[in-house]
């Protein structure tokens, strides 16, 4: 079976204020379910990565296989979130 891993968002930038009401420093932890509160438009964004991340998978053009980069959709408010993995323990 493959390794699984538990994955941290954070919210590392923003240009304007998020209509959803998320502020630069914010985290959230997926351990396969939606975590509250994140906005909708974020989620639909982050999640196919968060998927490929949590059960093992990478992206060749990251550095580092345990972190990754995605913004929202929201061309007004151009939110950036990290994405970082971790083996569970």
């Amino acid at each position: 079976m493959a390794e699984s891993y538990i994955v941290k968002i954070k919210l590392v930038s923003q240009d304007r204020p998020c209509f959803a009401g998320h502020k630069p420093g914010q985290e959230w932890t997926f351990d396969g379910q939606i975590p509250a509160g994140i906005c909708p438009s974020a989620w639909y964004a982050i999640y196919p990565y968060l998927l490929t991340m949590a059960n093992g998978g990478i992206f060749p053009w990251q550095q580092d296989p345990d972190i990754n980069v995605i913004s929202c959709p929201d061309h007004l408010v151009h939110n950036t979130f990290e994405l970082r993995r971790a083996r569970r323990e």
